[in-house]
Protein backbone atom coordinates (compact mmCIF):
# COMPACT_ATOMS: atom_id res chain seq x y z
CA UNK A 1 0.00 0.00 0.00
CA UNK A 2 1.44 3.56 -0.71
CA UNK A 3 -0.22 6.65 1.23
CA UNK A 4 0.09 9.77 0.12
CA UNK A 5 -0.91 12.40 2.29
CA UNK A 6 -1.97 15.85 1.73
CA UNK A 7 -3.87 19.36 2.80
CA UNK A 8 -1.13 20.91 5.35
CA UNK A 9 -0.55 24.26 5.33
CA UNK A 10 -0.75 27.18 7.53
CA UNK A 11 -3.55 28.39 9.11
CA UNK A 12 -4.53 31.04 11.85
CA UNK A 13 -5.87 29.75 15.31
CA UNK A 14 -9.50 28.87 14.99
CA UNK A 15 -9.46 28.22 11.74
CA UNK A 16 -9.97 24.90 9.46
CA UNK A 17 -7.83 22.39 7.94
CA UNK A 18 -8.89 19.59 6.18
CA UNK A 19 -6.08 16.97 5.65
CA UNK A 20 -5.96 13.49 2.95
CA UNK A 21 -4.84 10.23 3.12
CA UNK A 22 -4.83 8.71 -0.60
CA UNK A 23 -4.01 4.90 -0.81
CA UNK A 24 -3.31 3.12 -3.84
CA UNK A 25 -1.56 -0.82 -4.18
CA UNK A 26 -4.09 -2.98 -2.54
CA UNK A 27 -7.56 -2.77 -1.43
CA UNK A 28 -7.88 -0.64 1.09
CA UNK A 29 -10.90 -0.91 2.51
CA UNK A 30 -9.77 -3.54 4.70
CA UNK A 31 -7.25 -1.82 6.77
CA UNK A 32 -6.92 0.56 9.30
CA UNK A 33 -5.96 4.32 8.85
CA UNK A 34 -4.26 6.64 11.50
CA UNK A 35 -2.84 10.28 11.99
CA UNK A 36 0.07 10.95 13.68
CA UNK A 37 1.72 14.56 14.08
CA UNK A 38 4.98 15.03 15.27
CA UNK A 39 6.04 18.71 16.39
CA UNK A 40 9.56 19.98 16.78
CA UNK A 41 11.54 18.33 19.47
CA UNK A 42 8.75 16.24 20.58
CA UNK A 43 8.09 12.96 19.70
CA UNK A 44 5.80 11.03 17.20
CA UNK A 45 2.13 11.33 18.68
CA UNK A 46 -0.91 9.73 17.55
CA UNK A 47 -4.24 11.80 16.88
CA UNK A 48 -6.91 9.46 15.57
CA UNK A 49 -7.85 5.89 13.76
CA UNK A 50 -10.49 4.69 11.58
CA UNK A 51 -10.82 1.09 11.09
CA UNK A 52 -12.41 -0.82 8.48
CA UNK A 53 -15.53 -1.11 10.39
CA UNK A 54 -15.94 2.98 10.84
CA UNK A 55 -14.95 2.85 14.40
CA UNK A 56 -12.97 5.87 14.94
CA UNK A 57 -10.46 6.94 18.13
CA UNK A 58 -9.32 9.94 19.38
CA UNK A 59 -6.52 11.44 21.42
CA UNK A 60 -8.30 13.41 23.95
CA UNK A 61 -6.35 16.44 23.15
CA UNK A 62 -8.58 16.70 20.04
CA UNK A 63 -11.57 15.36 20.41
CA UNK A 64 -14.59 17.35 19.89
CA UNK A 65 -12.41 19.59 17.42
CA UNK A 66 -11.05 16.95 14.56
CA UNK A 67 -13.00 14.23 12.71
CA UNK A 68 -11.55 11.26 10.81
CA UNK A 69 -13.39 9.80 8.00
CA UNK A 70 -12.97 7.51 5.06
CA UNK A 71 -14.19 7.02 1.55
CA UNK A 72 -12.81 3.58 0.80
CA UNK A 73 -14.74 4.33 -3.10
CA UNK A 74 -11.72 6.59 -2.86
CA UNK A 75 -9.10 4.75 -0.92
CA UNK A 76 -9.22 7.92 1.03
CA UNK A 77 -9.14 9.18 4.59
CA UNK A 78 -9.63 12.48 5.77
CA UNK A 79 -8.78 14.32 8.63
CA UNK A 80 -11.31 17.47 9.03
CA UNK A 81 -9.29 19.95 12.14
CA UNK A 82 -11.49 22.60 13.19
CA UNK A 83 -10.84 24.70 15.98
CA UNK A 84 -7.28 24.84 15.05
CA UNK A 85 -4.51 25.61 17.94
CA UNK A 86 -1.07 27.13 17.73
CA UNK A 87 -0.36 23.43 19.75
CA UNK A 88 -1.34 21.31 16.54
CA UNK A 89 1.69 22.81 14.94
CA UNK A 90 3.13 19.30 14.09
CA UNK A 91 4.17 17.47 10.62
CA UNK A 92 1.09 15.21 10.12
CA UNK A 93 1.41 11.81 8.32
CA UNK A 94 -1.07 8.79 7.61
CA UNK A 95 -0.29 5.01 8.61
CA UNK A 96 -2.27 2.05 7.27
CA UNK A 97 -2.45 -1.41 8.92
CA UNK A 98 -4.33 -4.69 8.80
CA UNK A 99 -6.04 -6.01 11.59
CA UNK A 100 -5.43 -3.95 14.18
CA UNK A 101 -6.85 -4.51 17.67
CA UNK A 102 -8.25 -1.33 19.77
CA UNK A 103 -5.97 -1.17 22.04
CA UNK A 104 -3.34 -0.89 19.48
CA UNK A 105 -3.99 1.96 17.31
CA UNK A 106 -2.38 4.66 19.38
CA UNK A 107 1.03 2.66 18.47
CA UNK A 108 3.22 3.56 15.43
CA UNK A 109 4.63 -0.16 15.19
CA UNK A 110 1.06 -1.31 14.85
CA UNK A 111 0.96 0.20 11.27
CA UNK A 112 2.47 -1.47 7.84
CA UNK A 113 2.50 1.14 5.59
CA UNK A 114 3.76 4.67 5.74
CA UNK A 115 3.10 7.94 3.60
CA UNK A 116 5.22 11.06 4.03
CA UNK A 117 4.22 14.17 6.29
CA UNK A 118 2.06 17.63 5.52
CA UNK A 119 3.08 20.03 7.58
CA UNK A 120 0.38 22.19 9.58
CA UNK A 121 1.84 25.06 10.80
CA UNK A 122 -1.17 27.22 13.41
CA UNK A 123 -0.18 31.10 14.02
CA UNK A 124 -1.75 32.61 17.07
Amino acid sequence: VQLQASGGGLVQAGGSLRLSCAASGRPFSSYTVGWFRQAPGKEREFVAAIRYSSTTSYVDSVKGRFTISRDNAKSTVYLQMNSLKPEDTAVYSCAAGARIILSALTYPTSYDYWGQGTLVTVSS
